[in-house]
C-alpha cells in the first residue's frame, strides 16, 4: 500500500494556502461528526444491552468491565495511526513524499503484527482477564461472552482505527469520516437484530461490533489500494492504555468498597459514557486539525498554526463547558438514557457532579494535547498523557475511598481532571510560542545551509 497513489490526486484542500477558518471547518467538522456518530453507537449499544429483559443491568456492568480491554486494543491502533499520521503530515509539508510513504508502510505492517498478537492474548486469556479487571460475580458470564466474540475481530479493529488517521492527514477528512460512519451505522442496525431477534444477547452485541469494524477495515484498505519512528504515537497510546488502567482500578476498588455491588459498576459504566459525550467530539476536533497543524509546522508557517489554535481552543472550550453544565445541573439525564434501575440512578444522581467536575478542562486535555502531537512534541505529550491518569487519578482512586468509601472513587476523577486540565492548558500556551520560534529558526538555518552549499558547488 502507498500514500503516493492518493496523494497524487487533485485535492480540494490546500493545507498551506487555503483560508485557515475554512480548513478548520472542512477538516474538523467531519472528524467531530465521525466521533459523534461513534459516540451514538457506543450509547445505543449500551442502551440495547441495558434493555435486555431480566439481565440488563448485569449485562451493562459486564460491558463496563470489558471496555478497558477494548481500549487497550484501540491504544495499539493509536500507537501506529496517531503516531505515524502527524509524521506523515510533516513530511508532506516538507515535500518528502518518499519518507511519508515509508512511515505509512511501516505502520500498516505494525498493525498486522499487533492485531495477530492481541487476538491470541484475548482468546487464550479471556476468563482470567475478565476476573482481573474487577468484574462483579453476577456480571462475569456476560463480560466473558462479549470479550471472546470481540477478540475474534481484533484485527479488523486495528486496521479500521489505525489506518484512518493516514487518510485524514492527506486532507481527505470526509473519507475518513465515512470510515467511522460505515462501521457505526452498520453496528446500530445489527445490534437489535442480533441481540433481540436472534436472541444472542451480549454475544450478539459483540458480533455486531466486529462485523461493523470489518466493513470499516475493508473500506480503509480499498482506499489505500487505488521505516520511520512512531515515537509520537506513544502519547495517544499512553492515553488509551492509562484510560484502560484507571478503569481497571475503578472496577476493582468499587467492587471492594461497595461489597461486590454491581450497581456501582453499572453506574460507573454510565458515568464513563457521559465522559465520552464530551471527550470524543473534542478528540475529533483535535485530531481533525492535526493535518493542518502538521503540514504548516513542516513548512514553517507559524501564523497559520496560531490562527488554527485560536479557533480550535475557543470551539473546544464552548463544547466542554456546555456538557459540564448539564452534568452538574441535571445528572439524572444520563441514568434515564440507559433505563437505570432506582439503585443505579441514585448513585448517578449523588456522584455524577463530582465525577464530571473537571470536564470543563477537557478542551485542553483532549483537544490541545492533540495539537502538541501534531507539532512533533512527543516528550511533552507523553508527560501530559501520564499526568492525568498515572500521576494523579490512580493514586487518588486508591486513597480517597479510605475517607469517603466507594464514593471516593468517583471524587478522584473530578479532582484529577481539574488539576491536569489546568496544567495542560498552562503548558500549552506557555510552550507554543517557543516551539514555533524554534521551528522557524531551524528552517531558516536549513535554508541558509542549502544556499551556501549551492554556491559552493
Amino acid at each position: 500500500m502507498s500514500l503516493g497513489h492518493v496523494s497524487a490526486q487533485k485535492k480540494a484542500l490546500d493545507l498551506g494556502r487555503d483560508s485557515v477558518g475554512k480548513l478548520v471547518a472542512k477538516l474538523a467538522i467531519p472528524a467531530v461528526i465521525a466521533q459523534l456518530i461513534n459516540l451514538l453507537y457506543n450509547l445505543v449499544d449500551r442502551m440495547y444491552v441495558g434493555a435486555i429483559e431480566g439481565i440488563g443491568m448485569q449485562a451493562l456492568a459486564g460491558l463496563g468491565v470489558v471496555f478497558p480491554i477494548t481500549l487497550i486494543v484501540s491504544a495499539f491502533a493509536n500507537l501506529v495511526g496517531l503516531g505515524g499520521a502527524p509524521l506523515t503530515g510533516i513530511f508532506l509539508g516538507e515535500g518528502k513524499k518518499k519518507e511519508a510513504n515509508a512511515v505509512f508502510n511501516t505502520g500498516a505492517a505494525m498493525l498486522l503484527i499487533f492485531g495477530v498478537l492481541l487476538t491470541a492474548v484475548v482468546l487464550v486469556f479471556c476468563d482470567p482477564l475478565v476476573r482481573a479487571f474487577g468484574c462483579p460475580d453476577d456480571a462475569f458470564v456476560y463480560a466473558r461472552d462479549y470479550l471472546f466474540v470481540y477478540g475474534i475481530g481484533t484485527i479488523f479493529v486495528m486496521y479500521s482505527l489505525g489506518l484512518n488517521p493516514f487518510i485524514t492527514t492527506q486532507g481527505y477528512s470526509f473519507t475518513s469520516m465515512l470510515t467511522v460512519a460505515i462501521g457505526a451505522m452498520l453496528n446500530i442496525a445489527l445490534d437489535p437484530l442480533f441481540i433481540f431477534v436472534f436472541g444472542m444477547g451480549v454475544k450478539g452485541a459483540a458480533l455486531a461490533t466486529i462485523l461493523s469494524q470489518a466493513a470499516s477495515a475493508v473500506w480503509v484498505t480499498v482506499f489505500f489500494f487505488r521505516k520511520k519512528s512512531l515515537f509520537l504515537g506513544l502519547s495517544p497510546f499512553i492515553m488509551s492504555v492509562t484510560e484502560s488502567a484507571i478503569q481497571i482500578v475503578f472496577n476493582n476498588n468499587l467492587k471492594y468498597w461497595s461489597g461486590n455491588n454491581s450497581a456501582y459498576t453499572t453506574a460507573l459504566t454510565i458515568m464513563l459514557s457521559a465522559v465520552q459525550i464530551v471527550s470524543m467530539p473534542l478528540n475529533g476536533l483535535g485530531t481533525g486539525v492535526q493535518p493542518l497543524v502538521s503540514y504548516n509546522y513542516g513548512s514553517g508557517n507559524s501564523a497559520r498554526i496560531r490562527k488554527t489554535v485560536k479557533i480550535v481552543a475557543v470551539v473546544a472550550l464552548c463544547c466542554s463547558t456546555s456538557v459540564w453544565l448539564v452534568s452538574l445541573l441535571a445528572p439524572q439525564i444520563y441514568g434515564y438514557l440507559f433505563s437505570a434501575e432506582p439503585a443505579v440512578m441514585e448513585i448517578i444522581r449523588k456522584n455524577m457532579p463530582f465525577f464530571m467536575a473537571g470536564t470543563v478542562f477537557f478542551f485542553a486535555q483532549m483537544t490541545l494535547q492533540n495539537v502538541f502531537i501534531a507539532l512533533n512534541q512527543a516528550k511533552i505529550s507523553i508527560f501530559l498523557a501520564c499526568l492525568r491518569k498515572v500521576i494523579l487519578l490512580i493514586p487518588l482512586c486508591f486513597l480517597l475511598p479510605y475517607a469517603f468509601g466507594a464514593e471516593g472513587v468517583f471524587y478522584s476523577e473530578g479532582i484529577a481532571d481539574t488539576v491536569a486540565g489546568i496544567v495542560t492548558a498552562t503548558t500549552f500556551f506557555t510552550m507554543l510560542p517557543r516551539i514555533l520560534k524554534k521551528r522557524e529558526a531551524a528552517l531558516a538555518q536549513s535554508t541558509k545551509d542549502n544556499e551556501e552549499n549551492t554556491q559552493a558547488e
